[in-house]
């Protein structure tokens, strides 16, 4: 009898600590509860105090040639005085629109990564996404720091591995497919003249096509099973560690496809917090808009957008940041669309001065706040996850 009642006192207790449910959760029997251990590093990007100190002198160095060599060059020296006469109050109005375009990624984080059990609060989404800007800096391919050190953070809050996998794609195909569609209709666009301004074929047409591509894809790897397990335990016998690698690769779509419906049931079932996914690109845009007011006259709508996502398509390159690489392909992009050189050349570099640089170093210091965040989060007893309580 004392038997009994204690097993009915246990799982009273099991299913007090069960978490609500969470709107985006749906139940998958073939992913186990991985909570990740207390001990776990912090974060293994490779950071070493000399490449600290390279990249450093790298941002030093390009920093020199942009704001002192550049500007000493022939033909750049009547274009860097304009620099005396813009309009202090659109300089204002892009350090606003730039907070705001933070304002909208934290939220778009908060509202897709994040669950509802999550000990992540508004403060810590904050932290990981400011911190997260600081590793991009770092890193090239897309930003590709600064969504390790994202994913880092939200398995240290207790996430299982699968669910910040899916959480973290779900983010990316809403933001970028946002990017891919602005793409496609802005290129189809002004290539037919729905939109005012010029159209040349290579920045309208095969960005269109691009984006295009992209979507088609991730579309046709939605029809993949979400609990998609091929079994290659014969393919690689006596070599685990290379069977983990091949399971890895050719699960991969599943995790893809989870993301993909996570996303789409985001879609369906839209909060305050999905305006993100378009403010956030929005926001950024309109800070370009108004580097261009501050010195002139701004080109239309349809061109400032096609040409700022192309030139984004730089960040790709192996740069640090997609320094560079990003500012000429921006800068291109509106020269071959009939913009002045001397005009995009200087909006272009204001915007990044924004858009790159002013995030930089609250950035690092936020940095450093989450990883007392993560240390609290260790110290905290955590509550048993959905999972868990399933299983008991």
């Amino acid at each position: 009898m004392d038997g009994a009642s204690g097993g009915e006192v246990d799982r009273a207790a099991v299913s007090d600590a069960r978490p609500l449910p969470d709107v985006d959760a749906r139940p998958r029997p073939d992913v186990v509860d991985d909570p990740p251990e207390r001990g776990e590093a912090m974060l293994r990007l490779g950071v070493t105090r000399r490449r600290a100190l390279l990249f450093a002198a790298f941002v030093l160095a390009a920093l020199a040639f942009l704001y002192l060599v550049l500007p000493q060059l022939g033909g750049f020296q009547h274009t860097w005085n304009r620099l005396k006469g813009g309009d202090a109050w659109w300089i204002a109005v892009a350090v606003v629109l730039q907070v705001l375009s933070m304002i909208s990624y934290i939220a778009i984080f908060q509202g897709v990564a994040v669950p509802r059990d999550s000990p992540i609060t508004w403060r810590e989404s904050y932290e990981i996404t400011m911190a997260g800007l600081a590793a991009t800096r770092l890193f090239a391919a897309g930003g590709a720091g600064g969504v390790v050190l994202t994913a880092w953070a939200l398995r240290r809050s207790g996430m299982a591995r699968r669910d910040v996998a899916e959480r973290m794609i779900a983010l990316l195909v809403l933001l970028y497919g946002v990017y891919m569609i602005a793409m496609v209709v802005c290129g189809v666009g002004l290539y037919l003249g729905v939109f005012g301004g010029s159209h040349p074929f290579a920045i309208t047409i095969v960005p269109a096509i691009f984006g295009a591509v992209v979507i088609l894809v991730f579309l046709a790897i939605a029809f993949v099973p979400a609990d998609y397990r091929p079994d290659l335990g014969t393919l690689t016998p006596g070599h685990r560690r290379v069977q983990l690698w091949v399971e890895r690769v050719a699960t991969s779509p599943a995790y893809l496809s989870g993301g993909i419906h996570l996303a789409w049931r985001k879609l369906r079932r839209p909060d305050l917090a999905m305006i993100g996914t378009v403010s956030w690109w929005g926001f950024n845009i309109a800070v370009l808009y108004a580097a261009f007011r501050a010195f002139g006259k701004a080109p239309p709508v349809a061109v400032l957008i096609q040409a700022y996502f192309v030139g984004l398509l730089a960040n790709l390159l192996p740069l640090p940041g997609g320094i560079g690489g990003v500012d000429g392909g921006m800068i291109g992009a509106l020269v071959a669309f009939g913009v002045s050189g001397s005009l995009a050349l200087i909006a272009v570099l204001v915007y990044r001065l924004f858009a790159f640089w002013l995030p930089t170093i609250p950035g690092a210091i936020a940095y450093f706040q989450l990883r007392r965040a993560v240390h609290r989060w260790d110290e905290q007893p955590r509550a048993p996850t959905a999972a868990a309580a399933s299983a008991a």
